[in-house]
């Protein structure tokens, strides 16, 4: 059984390890206003960023879907990781080292699966890279000389190789202590006549790291005739890979493409090699299969889906390229950014053409990109003949719905008229007419729910209204209206500013706060030692989430410590006091309210000294609540 982690070394990789830093291992995040930055959503499908991270609290929330947490929360979610797993990764990435209870540590033995593959990786590549100084890897040092990659490019890009013997890296990682279960597992080896071989063997490696820079795969391309194999050989799917969900390139592009909302997607390993040796340092590639719906998502995550930014794909210039290109096309409208083709010259990919034509063709082929839509529509039309009525007619009906398609409104219009040029018609209207009635059905579709139509609604900011429910089965509650909205942003200053609002909202009790979801955060509050603690207390925010009663409480502490507060200005004791005010003053008529219905039902012959009290108590509540009415903070 696998020892425990001492819990004064939990906590001390979760103050080492920025949000922040993490976070932008998988995504772009700008500004939020407050300290607070956002990005798209790794956790579900947005237009709009709903998504923020608070550096100084250590927590996320996001807005649309509501997952939330701390660091450790989220390289479990986004990993898919176990606790120790994810521990053990943030360790390693602050340079702590883990002691363990319940016997100490036995490597091997207790670090989760994952952690185990991910160090697997490691070694292998390791081990790769060495062996391409070998003598036997002359082939492989040649075969990236004469593509135009010294030994300087070949580190940069840890290109290795893999002996020719059937199990030179198995039992290099036995001798580390891996497993054989764990080497078939993880796809470095397979299932031989006499045990565990190999699966790379004479091959030059390429290692394909995840965005956050760990490797969790490989992609090998033969050297030999006598080779038997396929010409590149790539991990199989394993529990770290995935080649749907990968792309080549991406730890190294990712900074880049976030910094100039551009990604440039080529088709091998060589190709990504070539374009960052030729400056274009945004390359990417996929790994062995078709650019797709997993890769969309990794580069929007990095694109922001800003309407400035771009994804040029190139393409051979042949069949297979034009038929890659046509593919592209179909997921164009995934992307918010502009989506590009850029076809190589006389069929050579960008490596060939950088060996061919030095670094500056590489970079002139990328700028002499062309918008897909427009090679889309070409192609289209190139099927129809041109010269007869029919065809013409023909090639607008399948022609007219790409045009349609283009996002910018501008350029849709000048495509349409373009269009109308291609084809020959000399009513340009009736093509322009034609094309923005397709645009509007399309749009029309979206609103009413139409499959794969329209756009979700914008989520620039946390959304106005969101029903919660009380309780199962229970009436649903607004937690934003206007009733709740003072006691939430209070709620928000005792988490996010608690120096602004104690010690006074330490006095307040929970009967002040009306919706019951708020009033058990307010419990959590107090049993982490109330706003006061919090002022001087760096793990207050910790312990306000550790006395949550279950998951959904938690998430809610973690929303309401995130959401920017509702404020232009920097909030001051000034703000806080109008929060604090406020929710008392609805308190205070809250209870007015229910005395004059007492009085109301007091049977005139009740005990008169009741009737009194009852009747001081109004007048008391009555005098407090004009003085704050007058006096605001200063009658607390």
């Amino acid at each position: 059984m696998a020892g425990r982690i001492n819990d004064d070394d939990v906590k001390a990789v979760r103050d080492a390890v920025p949000i922040d830093a993490v976070v932008s291992e998988y995504l772009q995040l700008r500004n939020a206003g407050g300290g607070n930055l956002k990005g798209l959503c790794p956790f579900h499908d947005e237009k709009s960023p709903s998504f923020h991270v608070s550096p100084a609290k250590g927590l996320y929330h996001c807005f649309g879907c509501q997952e939330g947490g701390d660091t450790v929360d989220f390289v479990m979610k986004i990993d898919h990781l176990s606790f120790a797993e994810t521990i053990e990764r943030l360790a390693a990435q602050a340079g702590i080292t883990l002691r363990y209870e319940e016997g100490g540590y036995t490597p091997g033995r207790q670090q989760g699966e994952r952690t185990r593959l991910v160090e697997a990786h490691k070694a292998a590549a390791q081990y790769y890279t060495d062996q391409l100084d070998s003598p036997e890897a002359e082939i492989a040092r040649r075969f990236l000389a004469e593509r135009g990659f010294d030994q300087d490019a070949a580190g940069h890009f840890s290109v290795g190789y893999s002996p020719a013997g059937w199990d030179h890296l198995t039992r290099f990682l036995r001798g580390r202590g891996f497993t054989d279960q764990e080497l078939i597992l993880s796809g470095l080896s397979q299932e031989g006549r006499r045990g565990p071989i190999d699966r790379f063997r004479g091959r030059l490696m390429w290692p394909i790291r995840d965005i956050s820079g760990e490797v969790v795969g490989f992609g090998a391309r033969k050297l030999r005739d006598d080779d038997n194999g396929p010409k590149y050989l790539n991990t199989p799917e394993t529990p770290l890979y995935r080649k749907s969900q990968v792309l080549y390139g991406i730890d190294l592009a990712k900074k880049e493409i976030a910094k100039t909302s551009r990604a440039v997607v080529v088709e091998g390993y060589t190709d990504v090699m070539a374009c960052h040796l030729a400056g274009i340092t945004t390359a990417i590639a996929t790994c062995g299969t078709a650019f797709g719906e997993g890769h969309i998502k990794i580069l929007r995550r990095l694109l922001m889906d800003n309407s400035g930014s771009e994804v040029v794909f190139t393409f051979d210039g042949d069949a297979a390229g034009q038929k890659a290109a046509l593919r592209a096309f179909e997921d164009d409208q995934k992307f918010a950014a502009e989506t590009s083709i850029a076809i190589t010259p006389g069929g050579m990919d960008p490596c060939d053409l950088r060996l061919a034509k030095g670094d500056q063709a590489v970079a002139d082929l990328v700028e002499s990109r062309t918008p897909l839509f427009e090679f889309a529509l070409r192609h289209v039309v190139s099927r129809h003949n041109l010269d007869t009525p029919v065809g013409r007619a023909a090639a607008l009906d399948e022609a007219a719905p790409i045009v349609a398609r283009i996002k910018n409104s501008a350029i849709q219009h000048e495509s349409a008229v373009q269009l109308a040029g291609i084809l020959g018609i000399l009513d340009t209207q009736f093509v322009v007419r034609r094309v923005s009635q397709l645009a509007r059905w399309a749009r029309d579709r979206g609103r009413d729910g139409g499959p794969g139509q329209g756009r979700p609604p914008r989520r620039d900011t946390p959304p106005t209204a969101e029903p919660q429910r009380l309780a199962p089965g229970g009436p649903a509650l607004n937690l934003r209206s206007p009733a709740h909205r003072v006691e939430r942003e209070l709620l928000k200053l005792a988490l996010q500013r608690p120096d602004l609002v104690s010690p006074t909202f330490d006095a307040y009790g929970a009967d002040e706060f009306t919706a019951p979801p708020y009033v058990v955060v307010r419990q959590c509050i107090e049993e982490a030692g109330g706003a006061t603690a919090g002022a001087t207390d760096g793990d207050y925010l910790a312990r306000v989430r550790a006395a949550a009663p279950d998951d959904t409480v938690r998430a809610m502490i973690t929303e309401l410590a995130v959401e920017p507060l509702h404020t232009r200005r920097d909030p001051d004791e000034a703000y806080a006091g109008v929060q604090l005010v406020t929710v008392r003053l609805a308190a205070v008529n809250q209870r007015v309210t229910e005395i004059r219905g007492t009085l109301q039902r007091l049977d005139p012959r009740a005990d008169p000294q009741q009737l009194t009290a009852v009747q001081n108590e109004l007048w008391v509540l009555q005098q407090y609540g004009q003085s704050l009415r007058e006096r605001g903070a200063a009658a607390l």
